[in-house]
């Protein structure tokens, strides 16, 4: 039996009818169209369907549609949607962009600790890092670029 699930969406409220099994990567995507979040492994091992419910970094692909009612959801596009982020800017700077498929669950993880953290080692960078996986890049640019938007914000890494 479907439900109705009503919550705020990057700023906005919005209303879906949700089987109770569905998966809120599959509403995001399928039902209200914001494709930034991406769907890669299905099985919360990879990070690049990182959004915040709440403030707080969820993977959407475990995590059902209707536990979202009564919440706030941030994805991708709510963090950017005034332009560009310091932690977008940076990944460009610091050359962290290849394929681009992982780069959406990063950007969320970083925000959140941009706003959450007021100082990181970079120990402690790469452990708050270590569900986001990317297969083309390394890491060492992601670190740097992590490092420089925290430097930007006037924060300590």
């Amino acid at each position: 039996m479907k439900r109705v699930v009503r919550f705020k969406l990057n700023g906005e409220y919005v209303e879906a009818e949700v089987e109770p099994n569905e998966l809120l990567i599959n509403l995001l995507r399928d039902k209200l169209h914001l494709t930034g979040t991406k769907y890669v492994c299905g099985i919360g091992e990879c990070g690049a369907c990182t959004v915040l419910i709440d403030g707080k970094p969820v993977l959407s692909c475990i995590t059902l549609a209707v536990d979202v009612n009564g919440k706030e959801v941030v994805t991708v596009e709510g963090v950017s949607k005034d332009g560009l982020t310091p932690v977008q800017e940076a990944l460009m700077e610091e050359g962290a962009i290849q394929c681009g498929y992982c780069l959406p669950g990063f950007v969320v993880m970083g925000e959140y600790l941009l706003k959450e953290r007021m100082e990181v080692s970079e120990e402690e960078l790469r452990e708050a890092l270590r569900g986001n996986l990317c297969r083309c890049t390394g890491y060492v640019n992601i670190v740097k670029a992590f490092k420089k938007a925290f430097e930007k914000r006037g924060l300590k890494s």
